[in-house]
């Protein structure tokens, strides 16, 4: 196919190819968006395309996978989606969030607990609270993972006593 003929054919789908983004986003901006994104790459890998296959499926195909790697990368970095108006989620501050009297006082209790453990236990147990994996808390301070993992439950345990009715 013939660069001219490929451009027009691909310009006569956008209509098509633009209500097809709308299912997949529900947004207007978005599926704009995406509709960009399936013609540049349409364009950029035209030489891919075999002038026997459908175009439409093909550019199809382009934007449902375009649309599904956006969202796992979404997904992967955890961005909030915030659809209400005026991103009122996202501007919302923290300290509109307060806190009863009574659950600060156990917050005040739970750290107070953490920080009276052993150092051997206690930074292992925060790195996991954090968010670390086992083998990444093994790497950072050299340890056995068995040794991580070992640590991690006696502390749980050991809070766990400590703190007894904090369930």
């Amino acid at each position: 196919m013939k660069t001219f003929d490929f451009s027009d054919e691909l310009v006569a789908l956008q209509t098509a190819l633009n209500h097809f983004a709308l299912k997949l986003t529900s947004n207007r901006e978005d599926a704009e968006d995406l509709t960009q994104d399936t013609f540049l790459k349409a364009i950029a890998f035209q030489k891919q395309f075999e002038e026997s296959t459908n175009l439409r499926a093909w550019t199809y195909t382009i934007m449902k996978n375009t649309f599904i790697n956006h969202y796992r990368k979404q997904a992967r970095q955890g961005t909030v989606l915030d659809k209400s108006v005026n991103l009122f989620l996202l501007n919302q501050t923290n300290d509109t969030c307060y806190s009863a009297p009574d659950s600060m006082l156990r917050e005040k209790e739970i750290h107070q607990a953490i920080d009276n453990l052993e150092y051997e236990f206690k930074v292992p147990f925060m790195m996991y609270v954090q968010g670390y994996k086992y083998k990444d808390i093994a790497d950072i301070l050299e340890l056995k993972i068995g040794t991580v993992k070992s640590r991690i439950f006696f502390t749980r345990k050991k809070l766990a006593k400590e703190l007894f009715g904090y369930h």
